[in-house]
């Protein structure tokens, strides 16, 4: 079996992303699993650019292909933002609540067909020789008026999905497993894999 190493220390986006990957012949690492890997700044200007460096960086530093993901939402009414600042928006140390009260404070008084968004994730696979590819992933949906639902993380509980009149944080993980941006981007970047592993 394979290892390959996910360029994050994150746990629930591990934990997601090893899901995603579990069909896969390959034993899933993260940067845990490693002394010393360094920690990437991430000073692209797009989310592609983001899950490169780090995939890179990862894949030199460890000797194994390298999956990372740059993901993040993009509100329509505040001009996309806060696309690549996501993480950061409400400021270094900002919770999860933090961020999202933050994005429904900006949009309070904006009404429900204004606050259409989306989240958007970038997938990088690298290998130590030098090959990187990218692939990208979107899910569509709006901002709700409050938070909603203990599942997930990030911005989850505010993004409402209006076919399932729910949010990303009140939907079972095996649905958002299917719908999500990072999911849709996964799948595409496990081709990706299959190939290296084939080759």
């Amino acid at each position: 079996m394979t290892d390959i190493v996910l360029a994050s220390r994150n746990p629930k986006k591990i934990k997601e992303l090893k899901a995603l990957l579990a069909d896969l012949p390959v034993r899933v690492l993260s940067l845990d699993d490693f002394c010393g890997v360094p920690e990437v700044e991430e000073t692209g200007q797009t989310f592609a650019e983001n899950a490169e460096i780090k995939a890179k960086t990862v894949a030199q530093a460890t000797g194994l292909i390298s999956v990372a993901d740059d993901s993040g939402l993009e509100v329509d009414a505040l001009g996309g933002q806060p696309g690549v600042y996501s993480n950061r928006f409400a400021g270094p140390d900002a919770t999860d609540r933090d961020k999202y009260m933050r994005i429904l404070e900006l949009l309070q008084g904006v009404p429900d067909d204004n606050r259409t968004a989306r989240f958007h994730a970038a997938v990088a696979v690298a290998t130590p020789e030098g090959e990187t590819v990218v692939v990208e992933g979107t899910c569509e949906g709006r901002i709700a008026r409050e938070p909603r639902g203990e599942g997930g993380f990030g911005y989850d509980p505010i993004f409402y999905l209006p076919e399932f009149g729910r949010t990303m944080a009140e939907l079972p993980p095996d649905v958002k497993n299917q719908i999500s941006h990072r999911a849709k981007a996964m799948h595409a970047a496990k081709n990706v894999i299959r190939r290296l592993l084939s080759e």
